[in-house]
């Protein structure tokens, strides 16, 4: 086959209707199989696939573990699984998730990358936060061509955004266009095969369920003094850009994401605080007047002390918490 052989979509909030759009307008004779990864929960239907199936000219499944690609055929990420390419086979795995995600869009992407080299087209739809921008740098380390919605006509603009901050991104396009840039690129002969950097596969195979212990770890990132939010294990900085960090159980994060989550870990955090702190003011005061009514005035005045302290702490602890 000549030309471009694969088509992969990620996207999340904002980016269900511009894949109808991309799919409705694909040519009738489109040779390349197309990909999908949404975010989508554990516990929601998998629908998109019946509704890309009833809406375009090719028939569109939810993606099925050992299923051989096919030409002209759109395959979905179901929900609580990653999908990924190995070789000319679709693969489901229920590794870490990916910036608190599962499916994530990297693993599809990287997975492209590797299977197809420039023969793949990466394409990264509206979203918030950054799932894709690494994933999409990869497959373009792959060789692939890398295409992202324009952030400008995007519901959601980080995702598109945070991914052209990343990487040399070959294209961007309106919703509008994207089918046409699609159709275009697969009729064009690919450029030169590079060699895959090892550590794309190892984080492929991190994605299907591979173990990220410390050895593995080792081979594609640095350890640094960060807690991972999911499981508060060690995280280590990933040596490829952009900056993104993993631990050892495997759950991976850009910086985006990580601060993210450590954003509500610190909110969480105050709220705790908040709560025993003024717990301990109750108390004290419980007990101030405990000792007043039998008439240990010192302790009573000792009591009040400490509740005034709790006091004052709580409202350090609130002032920090509406500036932050």
């Amino acid at each position: 086959m000549t030309g471009r052989e694969i088509i992969v979509i990620g996207g999340s909030a904002g980016s269900v209707e511009v894949i109808r759009q991309i799919c409705r307008a694909l040519p009738a004779d489109l040779r390349a199989p197309v990909l999908i990864a949404v975010h989508v929960g554990a516990g929601h239907q998998n629908l998109l696939a019946s509704i890309l199936d009833s809406g375009g000219p090719h028939p569109a499944s939810t993606a099925v573990d050992g299923e051989p690609l096919q030409p002209g055929r759109i395959y979905v990420a179901p929900s609580d699984h990653h999908l990924v390419i190995d070789g000319r086979i679709l693969r489901l795995g229920r590794g870490p998730r990916e910036n608190m995600a599962r499916p994530a869009i990297d693993p599809l992407f990287r997975s492209a990358g590797i299977s197809f080299g420039p023969r793949a087209i990466g394409v990264l739809l509206s979203g918030m936060l950054n799932d894709g921008a690494s994933g999409l740098a990869d497959l373009k380390r792959c060789g692939g061509v890398t295409v992202v919605q324009s952030p400008l006509d995007a519901v959601e603009s980080e995702m598109p955004r945070t991914a052209l901050l990343a990487s040399d991104i070959d294209y961007r396009a309106s919703a509008a266009e994207l089918a046409d840039v699609l159709s275009r690129l697969v009729n064009e002969e690919p450029g030169p095969a590079p060699v895959p950097p090892p550590s794309v596969a190892l984080e492929v195979a991190i994605a299907m369920g591979r173990p990220s212990d410390s050895s593995t770890m080792a081979k594609i990132a640095d350890p640094v003094p960060l807690n991972c939010p999911g499981c508060g294990g060690t995280l280590s900085q990933i040596r490829r850009s952009p900056l993104r960090f993993r631990c050892q159980v495997g759950h991976g994060y850009t910086a985006e994401a990580l601060a993210h989550e450590q954003e509500g870990s610190v909110d969480e955090a105050i709220r705790i605080a908040l709560r025993v702190i003024g717990e301990r003011a109750d108390l004290m005061e419980k007990m101030a007047i405990d000792a007043l009514q039998a008439g240990r005035t010192a302790a009573a005045a000792t009591f009040e002390e400490r509740a005034d302290e709790y006091r004052r702490s709580a409202g350090v602890l609130t002032d920090a918490a509406l500036r932050g």
